[in-house]
């Protein structure tokens, strides 16, 4: 192939040219790349750094995934499409569209289950002998293990009835609610002292419309890092077409 035919070759870029087009300084620049964030540069004969775009757009893909999973996993994911077949780069990027439907599926899941059990507390019932349930049962209904059940116990979060002499646990209808709230907060990342807050909530005048609020919040952040891992798509794309052209 001749000279003209191939192009022209491109021009090495600075430390502070990668910074102004990435948006970075100069000496996040040469961190993110010290993490592996990007691929090493390379090394003029005068011993400057000098990259290509590749570095450039490895450097936008990392911001959009810093937002969307965390910079933890942004730098482990672009540390593994430098290496990975082209199969297995895109696999990899799809997990995290799945990662991040799987949990707005759960958020959403959460919601109804919260506004169903709302909707029964308005509803005046008699519980009958019947409608309690063993932890097993409990356990099975929630998709959970007894031994789960016996933590939230211990936390305080859901306080069963106790019957005959071996102590063993019985739920009746208001311990069941506790437990479907628990488990739908759990279901969407709230940690356990978090989870202690909004069920005490629920005992207040604000309680139902503070819950609404945790759940709908967090859909908003789900959307956003959706968005953000929308956006890094087109930089992760180049970045992998690029390491294959070598450039």
């Amino acid at each position: 192939m001749s000279e003209a035919s191939s192009g022209p070759r491109p021009v090495p870029l600075r430390t502070v040219d990668v910074a102004r087009s990435s948006g970075y300084s100069v000496q996040q620049v040469r961190d993110l790349e010290r993490l592996g964030v990007i691929p090493p540069a390379a090394r003029s004969s005068n011993g400057y750094r000098t990259y290509a775009s590749v570095h450039v757009r490895a450097l936008g893909a990392y911001r959009g995934l810093a937002s969307a999973v965390g910079p933890v996993t942004a730098r482990e994911v672009l540390g593994r499409l430098r290496t990975q077949p082209l199969a297995e780069a895109a696999s990899a990027i799809s997990e995290l569209h799945v990662r991040l439907a799987r949990e707005r599926d759960e958020a959403l899941r959460a919601q109804q289950a919260l506004r169903a059990i709302h909707d029964e507390a308005d509803t005046p019932e008699v519980e009958h002998d019947g409608d309690a349930m063993t932890i097993t049962q409990l356990a099975g209904a929630l998709d959970v293990r007894p031994s789960t059940l016996r933590f939230w116990e211990e936390e305080g979060l859901v306080v069963p009835d106790r019957v005959t002499s071996l102590r063993a646990r019985r739920y009746g209808l208001p311990a069941v609610r506790a437990a479907r709230i628990v488990a739908a907060l759990r279901n969407t990342g709230h940690g356990i002292p978090a989870v202690r807050e909004i069920v005490g909530s629920l005992h207040r005048l604000d309680g139902r419309e503070e819950t609404r609020r945790v759940l709908s919040e967090r859909l908003d952040r789900i959307a956003a890092r959706t968005v953000a891992l929308l956006r890094a798509g087109t930089d992760l794309a180049a970045v992998i077409t690029l390491r294959e052209e070598g450039g």
